[in-house]
């Protein structure tokens, strides 16, 4: 099999589809995503009640969300409210969908 040494240039909607995906590739995110989808924001100790995972856990998923564009967070010193980023929600929502209806 030859190899090539070019770049692949992937399209805008195609990268940002895989960029969710893989936010979305561990089932603790999912469930964070499912109990902000049914709240307006919370704070991390929040989810440490509802979730029975460390807090520094609950962050890692968090901020993992977070770089994908999924939630946002605002600084409420000295704690952070998440919430889902409604934009990015639907997006991921439409991208997921026209993917799936190929």
């Amino acid at each position: 099999m030859k190899r090539t040494s070019k770049n692949i240039e992937y399209l805008e909607d195609t990268e940002e589809l895989a960029r969710f995906a893989k936010a979305l590739g561990h089932p603790t995110r999912i469930k964070i995503l499912n109990y902000l989808e049914n709240q307006s924001c919370c704070f991390t100790g929040d989810l440490v009640e509802v979730i029975p995972l460390a807090q520094s856990t609950i962050s890692q998923h968090l901020k993992e969300l977070k770089d994908a564009g999924l939630i946002q967070g605002e600084v409420n010193p000295p704690k952070i409210k998440y919430c889902i980023h409604q934009e990015n929600w639907k997006k991921a929502k439409v991208l997921f969908q026209t993917f799936f209806d190929k």
